[in-house]
């Protein structure tokens, strides 16, 4: 949308809210508050729930039930934890039902949740506190809305989830003691914003709350007239806005017999061609193409607006700081190239003292030329605008009042980023006439916003694929990605493989317990181990043996999860996981080196016919092909190694193929020895269980996987069948009807 057609914010054209283009509805809210950081959210939904009678609804990607809602003393009778804390509520009051709804996580995530949420949340609890995992998505797409409803009158919706480590105050203390998991270790600043609503607007979030769990759940949950002299407002909590229309906009991917919706990356472009003066973004990613084109195009106008772009420096560990922060750099570099006029700044926010460690930013907050505000959980990523599920809520201002409060809150959090009052950042902005030269007059305190630098390794912006892989923005469907890369003969053998694995697992279980219980434990004692393995972890060359280990492991086709497994008994499931994941690397790429050198024909002579097509499929596919075979083993960990050096793909693509496809099945691995271990050290009826249940679910999905497969050759056989059957029915028919003759054939 160019800016001579675009939706203006002052009045002079048609509004920029559209119910049915970018969002979904547009509602009515008595009040409305703007909670940011962890503390104020945590504090405003207690004390909501609280008050609550008959219903509360938590919708998220993450809920753990350690969360700590409170860090003094707790002004009412009620537990300090989130699962506690909900259960005593619906012991407490008889009418109340609790729904939690939790994105079903990805192995990729698994060590850093909570282990059994189903267990925590839901068996232990009281029955009236139903908890459910959400699985209803597209590959490789979340659950990524963070909703929750209070008896249809308050809802909180934004980029906080009820889970531990988003807890935080908006000084952001370096040295913070109350800023700690649950196992006590301290973690970084946290800062991120939240949007509060009462009236028409928090029961249509209601109702929206009620569609997702009905969809993951298959049942639903019956809605209740409000009660309007019931309100679960909290007292003390002052509303920023009053008596204003807020929008619900929405990001669903295309799903079983739901259509895609992508009100969220609308809204986004919309807002964009809209502005005049300025755009004020905070945001976890920017890597989005939609909003990249949006923002270049303005950009490039002679009047623009100023665009100023808050996220964080680093976060998310290694994986992101290796992928989204190369996408991030790349449209940095894009934007600036079209920034002809310097109207554009990046900014991470920065505090002294944090030894290393920087302030993570999590918020999704817009804001244009103080008339238009939304928050929510949508990213400024290709996923929000399309793969994930998300929710934003917008305020589009027609009248003063409500400007003067969005105009307050762009001062507020630019405020707590320069270590300055609101005040301080309103007088700068009115001084200068510009938020960016308001901003480089208040810049260099001792808590201040710095530039991003979006310089690249040039070998690291080398291997790191483009966006379509990394942060795609639309699902990838899986019969379509399977038939591409796995040929349908190797596809039997890859779900008898996956079932190996199982049995493998459970025979190592079955060996470790014959050693804890039976005769193996006479000829090797168990101090005799522990003597050994104390030796191997206080060893200066442990790492190098360790890594050697897995480099023989796979040159020679040793099944690599018995040695991931005896890595996680001796170091413990995080060495574990580094040691796996970094030999697993290097023994990949020792192996695509000897495959290139030894050339494509000898190592095809070498791995027969059968594996020739895994070679072209290698080449044809590259990183995709490199994920599929090491998620779904096709053949062996040394043998892909081979053909892929001799397939003349990129060692970029093995590398970061190797990385995303074998990362969740050593997480689980390594997760299944520590549990293993725990079992023959502590063998309690909990132990033994929850080993049981890992065995269970890796077996599960094994069989699962190749059920899948089985029935997808079996459907393609049917296929060929009828393909068949037609072809012989129209021959049939040829012969019988009358020849004709023609000079042209």
């Amino acid at each position: 949308m160019s800016s001579q057609t675009a939706p203006s914010l002052d009045g002079s054209a048609p509004h920029l809210l559209d119910t049915g283009r970018n969002c979904w509805r547009m509602a009515r809210a008595g009040r409305v508050a703007f909670l940011v950081d962890g503390e104020a959210y945590f504090a405003a939904f207690r004390a909501a729930a609280a008050r609550a009678q008959r219903s509360i609804m938590v919708i998220g990607w993450d809920v753990d039930s350690r969360a700590a809602l409170v860090h003094d003393t707790a002004a009412d009778d009620l537990p300090a934890t989130l699962g506690d804390f909900l259960d005593a509520l619906v012991k407490r009051r008889r009418a109340l039902h609790i729904h939690v709804l939790d994105w079903d996580f990805a192995m990729l995530y698994a060590l850093e949740r909570e282990l059994l949420p189903i267990y925590t949340l839901g068996w232990r609890t009281h029955r009236r506190l139903h908890f459910r995992l959400d699985d209803r998505h597209p590959v490789g797409a979340s659950h990524h809305q963070k909703i929750v409803v209070v008896d249809d009158a308050v809802a909180f919706v934004g980029g906080i989830d009820l889970t531990i480590r988003r807890w935080d105050t908006s000084e952001h203390r370096p040295k913070e003691p109350r800023r700690v998991d649950p196992a006590g270790a301290a973690y970084p600043p946290f800062h991120d914003v939240q949007m509060m609503v009462d009236g028409a607007a928090a029961a249509a979030l209601g109702e929206l709350a009620r569609e997702r769990w009905r969809r993951a759940t298959g049942r639903a949950i019956r809605a209740k007239e409000p009660d309007a002299e019931h309100d679960p407002w909290p007292v003390d909590l002052r509303p920023d806005v009053t008596d204003v229309d807020v929008a619900i906009a929405r990001t669903e991917p295309r799903y079983a017999d739901h259509d895609e919706v992508q009100e969220v990356r609308r809204l986004y472009v919309d807002a964009i061609a809209a502005a005049r003066r300025m755009i004020y973004f905070e945001n976890q990613y920017f890597t989005s193409a939609a909003v990249g084109e949006a923002l270049a195009a303005r950009l490039a106008e002679p009047d623009g607006p100023e665009i100023v772009v808050v996220s964080r420096r680093h976060g998310g560990g290694w994986l992101e700081e290796n992928t989204m922060e190369v996408l991030r750099a790349r449209l940095v570099r894009r934007l600036r190239e079209s920034d002809r006029h310097d109207r554009l700044r990046v900014y991470c926010p920065e505090q002294a003292g944090l030894d290393g460690e920087y302030i993570d930013l999590h918020s999704k907050l817009m804001i244009v030329d103080d008339r238009f505000l939304r928050i929510g959980s949508a990213n400024l990523a290709n996923r929000s605008m399309g793969l994930d599920t998300e929710c934003d809520l917008a305020i589009e201002a027609s009248e003063p009042r409500t400007s003067r409060s969005i105009g307050a809150l762009r001062d507020r959090l630019l405020g707590e980023h320069l270590g300055v009052t609101p005040e301080d950042v309103a007088r700068a902005v009115e001084h200068t006439g510009s938020l960016i030269k308001a901003l480089e007059t208040l810049r260099g305190n001792a808590r201040t916003l710095e530039p991003l630098d979006a310089s690249l390794d040039p070998e690291l912006d080398a291997l790191v694929p483009d966006a379509a892989v990394i942060d795609p923005e639309r699902p990838v469907d899986p019969d379509e990605l399977v038939d591409q890369i796995v040929a349908p003969e190797e596809q039997p053998r890859a779900g008898k493989r996956l079932l190996l694995l199982a049995l493998l697992l459970a025979g190592i279980t079955a060996l470790a317990a014959a050693w804890r219980w039976g005769p193996l434990a006479e000829w090797l004692g168990r101090d005799a181990l522990t003597q050994a393995a104390s030796w191997v972890q206080s060893s200066p060359v442990t790492p190098l043996w360790v890594l050697g280990a897995y480099v023989v492991a796979s040159l020679t086709a040793m099944p690599i999860t018995l040695l991931i497994v005896a890595t996680a008994v001796v170091f413990g499931p995080f060495l574990a996981f580094v040691y796996a994941v970094c030999g697993s690397v290097t023994g990949a790429t020792l192996g695509f080196g000897i495959g290139k050198a030894l050339g494509r024909e000898t190592v095809r002579r070498l791995a027969g016919a059968r594996l020739n097509e895994l070679s072209r499929r290698l080449g044809k596919r590259g990183l995709i092909a490199v994920i599929a075979v090491r998620v779904i083993p096709v053949a062996p960990f040394t043998v892909v190694n081979l053909v892929a050096g001799a397939s003349h793909i990129r060692l970029r693509d093995l590398i970061l193929g190797t990385l995303l496809g074998m990362t969740p099945g050593i997480a689980a691995v390594s997760m299944f020895s520590d549990r293993l271990l725990a079992a023959l050290q502590d063998p309690s009826p909990t132990t033994i269980a929850t080993l049981a249940i890992i065995i269970a679910i890796i077996a599960a999905g094994a069989l699962g996987i190749r059920w899948w497969l089985a029935r997808r050759r079996d459907k393609r056989g049917t296929e060929t069948d009828e393909a068949r059957d037609a072809r012989r029915l129209t021959d049939e028919q040829s012969d019988r009807s009358p020849r004709r003759h023609s000079r042209c054939r």
